[in-house]
């Protein structure tokens, strides 16, 4: 074939089948790039222009900060792979990464000659040349190391601002956010709530109030936030616990780095410190010991969970008697008229309940053939008694046998046999149901 013509053949070129890529953080660092919109509408022009073949167009909004953590890119890379097109479009290298792992990804493509070229709108261009892949490597490093030093200088900030005395958050309630920025203190005393969130912890450590009772307290009042809602009884304890309201903060939370604050405590840590006890104790009799029925049960009135207590009672000859009972945890309604019912009563409760299920086909069943089987042993072994033929783990009942252990058995034979009912089981009025 003559020189010329091998030339010519040369020269021809390759036709790139591009994937329009567009990227928009949500973050700060990307306020001044157009939205995606905008971004698709300016390169499919640019690609007009040029005569570029897009055969598909791809979108989202994630920061490229971290490597692997964009799904969107991530497909980009395996349809690469699969050659279904072998070029980038996209507005700026910066779209297509700011960390080094995905940047060796997209270099790596092109060393395999899978990823033959990207262009960007302003007309920057990177192809399997050595010179414009170290210069999309340089322009990617210095993407990521805008962003290292964008994280340095808002640690900095921060410290700063704490070091000051300054809580970089939003004030918390019975406090209000200044507006203005020159003021020495960012958090100012609400004048409507503060009073109330100091009565809160008076309540608690002088009046023994518990969680809940703050929480119908402050229902009673019509007690709201900011937000004009009423208070969670699990944001009442944050308020309970957070050292802000008699004058130190803890920044970041769990960090162990504490901060004497500026703003003008509501309580004294005195106060604060006799609340942390009372709280202590609640806990301890909340969740001090586990009850067979507590996580099985439901409220037939609010369908509120059921919770439990153990209340003893000192006799005359200086013994002591205990009985659990259980009561509706009224987390859906304060007000559940449900009454509390000793274990007993439920335990009769359940028996007919019992009486309805299938347990030929349990792992009941097999315990019971277990604890036959050991009682026959002891017979023979330990009292030396002959046992009769006729007894077999036939002639007892499953049921009876399930009857006992909830009667007699220790708390995991009891949630074992409660564990065979698969229905919801309700608690109105000292009344079991199943639904």
């Amino acid at each position: 074939m003559p020189v010329g013509v091998m030339a010519k053949k040369a020269a021809i070129p390759i036709r790139v089948k591009y994937c329009l890529y567009a990227r928009k953080s949500t973050e700060q660092e990307d306020q001044q790039v157009l939205s995606i919109g905008s971004q698709i509408k300016e390169m499919e022009k640019m690609a007009l222009a040029e005569n570029l073949e897009i055969v598909v167009t791809k979108q989202e909004s994630h920061s490229a900060k971290e490597a692997g953590a964009r799904p969107v890119f991530n497909e980009i890379v395996d349809e690469i792979k699969q050659k279904k097109f072998d070029g980038i479009l996209t507005w700026a290298p910066d779209r297509i990464s700011r960390n080094a792992g995905d940047l060796g990804r997209i270099v790596d493509l092109m060393d395999q000659g899978l990823l033959k070229e990207i262009r960007t709108f302003g007309g920057q261009k990177f192809t399997n040349n050595p010179n414009e892949k170290f210069l999309l490597m340089i322009l990617g490093s210095q993407a990521k190391l805008e962003n290292d030093n964008k994280v340095i200088n808002v640690k900095r900030g921060l410290r700063a601002i704490v070091e000051m005395g300054l809580r970089p958050s939003v004030a918390p309630i019975g406090y209000l956010n200044s507006k203005n920025k020159d003021e020495k203190c960012q958090s100012l005393i609400d004048p409507k709530r503060a009073p109330v969130i100091k009565e809160m912890f008076e309540k608690v450590a002088k009046e023994n109030y518990s969680g809940r009772k703050i929480y119908k307290w402050l229902k009673e009042i019509d007690f709201k936030s900011r937000g004009n809602k009423y208070v969670t009884l699990g944001n009442i304890y944050r308020i309970l616990r957070m050292t802000f309201y008699y004058g130190v903060f803890e920044y970041p939370l769990g960090s162990g780095e504490w901060y004497q604050g500026k703003h003008m405590p509501i309580i004294t840590k005195e106060l604060f410190e006799a609340v942390q006890i009372k709280i202590k104790v609640e806990k301890k009799k909340a969740y001090g010991r586990e009850f067979a029925f507590t996580r099985m049960l439901n409220c037939g009135y609010c369908q509120s969970g059921i919770t439990a207590e153990e209340k003893i009672k000192e006799l005359k000859d200086g013994g002591f008697n205990a009985h659990v009972y259980y009561r509706c945890t009224k987390v859906k309604d304060q007000d559940c008229p449900n009454e509390s019912v000793s274990e007993q009563i439920l335990i009769d409760e359940m028996f007919p309940i019992i009486e309805e299920m299938n347990l030929d086909k349990n792992e009941l069943k097999q315990k019971l053939e277990k604890e036959v089987a050991r009682y026959a042993l002891f017979q023979t072994g330990v009292l030396k008694q002959d046992l009769p033929k006729s007894k077999k783990h036939k002639d007892i009942s499953i049921k009876t046998f399930a009857k006992y252990m909830l009667k007699h058995g220790t708390l995991l034979e009891k949630r074992e046999v409660l564990s065979c009912i698969k229905s919801k089981i309700f608690l109105k009025d000292k009344k079991l149901t199943v639904s």
